[in-house]
C-alpha cells in the first residue's frame, strides 16, 4: 500500500519540477529561446490556441526569433498576440514570417526577471510541500486503519521528507542556474 504512495509522491513532485522547468524556459535570458514565445496563445479557429500549434517558432540567430505562421489569415492575430504579451517584444511581419528581434536586457529588467524566476520557484516549492502534506495525511490514515504500524509510519514519513528535501534542493539549484543566466551580460 505504501510503496505506491511513495511512487505517486515522487511522480507528483517530479511534475512540479517539470512545470518549473517550463516556466523558467519562458523567461528571457541574454539569448533567443523558442520557449520564450510558447506561453503565448492566439485566437484561432474559434478557440485560444498556443502559438506553437499555429506556427513554427525558431531561433536562427542569438538575438532573433522567427515565427512561421501556417495560415496567412492568422499572421495579424499572431503579431498582435506577441506584441500584447508582457515580454516587451516588437515583432515585424514579412509575409507569413514574423521576425521578433530581442533587445538587450537592461539591469533593471534583469532584476525583474530574477524576481519572476523566484516567484516561479516558490510556487514549485509550495506544490512540492502540498504533495508532502498529502503523503503524510495518507500515512496517518493508514496508521489509524491499522494498515501500517507506528514505526513504519515514522520510517515512511522520513522517506517522504527525504524526497521532499531532495526536490526543494533541486528547485533551488534550478533557480540559481536561471539567476546566473539572466544576470550574465
Amino acid at each position: 500500500m505504501i510503496d505506491p504512495v511513495l511512487k505517486d509522491i515522487k511522480r507528483r513532485m517530479d511534475g512540479a519540477m517539470e512545470s518549473l522547468r517550463g516556466d523558467l524556459a519562458g523567461l528571457r535570458t541574454g539569448r533567443a529561446s523558442t520557449g520564450l514565445l510558447e506561453p503565448i496563445t492566439v485566437e484561432a479557429y474559434g478557440a485560444q490556441m498556443p502559438l506553437n500549434q499555429v506556427s513554427n517558432i525558431s531561433a536562427p540567430e542569438p538575438r532573433l526569433l522567427t515565427v512561421q505562421v501556417w495560415d496567412t489569415n492568422l499572421v495579424g492575430v499572431v503579431e498582435k498576440a506577441i506584441r500584447a504579451s508582457d515580454l516587451g517584444l516588437n515583432p515585424q511581419t514579412e509575409g507569413q514570417v514574423i521576425r521578433v528581434p530581442l533587445p538587450d536586457l537592461t539591469e533593471e529588467r534583469r532584476k525583474e526577471l530574477v524576481k519572476v524566476a523566484g516567484n516561479y520557484a516558490e510556487q514549485a516549492k509550495v506544490a512540492v510541500r502540498n504533495v508532502r502534506r498529502d503523503g503524510m495525511d495518507t500515512l496517518k490514515k493508514a496508521e489509524k486503519t491499522g494498515e501500517i504500524s507506528q514505526d513504519e509510519h515514522h520510517a515512511r514519513a522520513d522517506d517522504i521528507q527525504k524526497v521532499t528535501d531532495s526536490h526543494i534542493g533541486d528547485i533551488d539549484a534550478l533557480l540559481a542556474q536561471k539567476r546566473g543566466e539572466i544576470m550574465q551580460v
